[in-house]
């Protein structure tokens, strides 16, 4: 596989979103978070959206030279309207506020309503947390998820992710996963593979458990732990559909559809300030000491190594080089 430098990965990205119609502020904050998901060796979130962003730009499916408008609903409560635009400059615009807000008042939220899918979740809870505040973050997607006991698709796999600051502009811990046993990209890149999938992540259409990925597609996956899961799905459908605007998963269409309407998609962040805590710090760093006492384990994302440059999949990266028109 090509190694690439995140450089040259990020001004591949913005170079093809701005040939079919994204603005320069958009793509860059785009390719950003691209070049990132490859770094941390997230495929699915990383070069393997890019044809989805720049079919669904052509089609508007996303705005992608919209300004976010950004807007305080209460001291603490930042509201990020995205326009039906991407995410990434969405969070961009509330970001600097949403930490204001958190440093004077201890906490703070952040909503960004009407946006299109986020991809990798964790990656800005991470900003939050780079910035000395914990970062709780939540969204919804297309459904594919069927309550325990049923087979109707109902919520998306709705993700949560938390990023606590080590004090030093990193990462004490991050954890970033959905709220079902496996995210659905998982499922497309076995179908893609002609792999069949472990049983316990999916559901046929006749709510049966199978192992077939084309069998899962047409079915719903499975909550991580049952009711637990589910009940974290739905948490966060309330405060991505409710709190931040945007629409239930229930009337998302497929994220990567060419076209449709729009992804209308929610985020929700808690931001909080641990320096309200004169314990916090003590109280970690004893937490990352007591679990290191096992050979080999750690807090999640504790000492994780960003790879640049990145072995990327190379049929990934000749087409993003096509899409952005740029030679081989």
């Amino acid at each position: 596989m090509p190694a690439v430098a995140l450089a040259e990965i990020e001004r591949t990205v913005q170079a093809a979103l701005m040939r079919h119609g994204a603005g320069a502020f958009a793509a860059a904050e785009v390719a950003r978070a691209t070049a990132r998901a490859e770094a941390a060796g997230n495929r699915i979130c990383g070069l393997y959206y890019l044809e989805s962003y720049c079919l669904q730009l052509r089609t508007g499916r996303v705005q992608g030279d919209v300004v976010p408008v950004v807007s305080a609903l209460r001291p603490a409560a930042i509201h990020v309207d995205a326009l039906m635009g991407f995410a990434q400059p969405a969070f961009a615009y509330g970001l600097a506020p949403a930490l204001d807000a958190a440093r004077q008042f201890g906490v703070a939220t952040l909503a960004v309503g009407h946006a299109h899918t986020c991809t990798s979740l964790g990656y800005f809870t991470e900003q939050i947390a780079q910035a000395g505040l914990i970062g709780l973050g939540m969204t919804n997607a297309s459904p594919i998820v069927a309550p325990p006991g049923g087979k109707s698709r109902m919520i998306g796999t709705n993700p949560i992710a938390f990023s606590v600051p080590d004090g030093n502009g990193g990462l004490a811990m991050q954890f970033d996963q959905s709220t079902t046993t496996v995210a659905l990209g998982k499922i497309t890149m076995a179908k893609a593979a002609g792999t069949s999938i472990p049983e316990g992540w999916a559901l046929d259409a006749d709510g049966q458990p199978t192992t077939d990925p084309e069998a899962a597609l047409r079915g719903s996956l499975v909550s991580m732990g049952g009711y637990k899961g589910w009940g974290f799905g739905l948490m966060a459908e309330l405060l991505t559909a409710g709190m931040a605007g945007g629409v239930l998963s229930r009337d998302v269409k497929p994220l990567k559809a060419p076209d449709g309407p729009p992804h209308d998609l929610g985020q929700y962040y808690i931001l909080i300030d641990p320096s309200t805590s004169d314990t916090f710090t003590d109280r970690l760093t004893a937490l990352s000491a007591l679990v290191g006492e096992d050979e080999g384990a750690r807090l999640p994302g504790q000492h994780h190594v960003l790879n640049d440059p990145v072995e990327v999949d190379p049929a990934a990266w000749a087409q993003a080089q096509d899409l952005a028109a740029l030679p081989a």
